[in-house]
């Protein structure tokens, strides 16, 4: 295994990771909007993109001062680089939502289904990363859809517990 495969495997396997991250977060954010039901779509909105800017910020801050410690520098270059594009998907994890939160300003479905659909949308993104999990690992069938149903109960659980709480 050369050094740039296992780079690009590491990056790759962060990138994910923040996909992931961030799909759970968002079940978490359009679910508290419903359940808040005072909002409109301009609101709605907003806070999508102000949670996912959040999230992207967050992350940029943490990398590099994680970055800070270990190197005594700031990253620069390619390891800045690597720091946004390994980030990006917090910030395109609003990219469903906010689409769905559009049709529903154009009067295409009412909001609360809107936000409905777009927790529904991401938990089955949930489902089918974890069956591709399950068949990268060699697991067969049973053990994808066991891996996609967990990856799924999970982010149902967070929909539940922020439905529940009430915001």
């Amino acid at each position: 295994m050369t050094d740039e495969w296992a780079h690009d495997t590491e990056v790759a396997t962060a990138r994910l990771k923040e996909r992931l991250y961030a799909t759970i977060t968002m079940i978490s954010v359009v679910i508290g909007l419903g359940a808040g039901g005072h909002v409109e779509a301009a609101g709605a909105a907003v806070t999508v993109v102000t949670a996912s800017v959040g999230l992207w910020l967050a992350a940029l801050v943490a990398d590099q001062q994680a970055h800070r410690v270990v190197h005594g520098a700031l990253a620069r270059g390619p390891e800045l680089r690597s720091m946004l594009f390994v980030s990006s998907p917090l910030l395109l994890s609003a990219v469903g939502p906010l689409l769905l939160i559009g049709a529903s300003a154009l009067g295409w479905m009412e909001l609360d289904t809107a936000l409905v659909t777009a927790a529904g949308v991401n938990i089955a993104a949930l489902f089918v990363w974890g069956c591709y999990g399950g068949v990268r690992m060699g697991g067969g069938t049973l053990f994808a859809l066991v891996a996609g149903g967990i990856d799924a109960a999970i982010g149902t659980a967070v929909a539940l517990v922020k439905a529940a709480a009430g915001h």
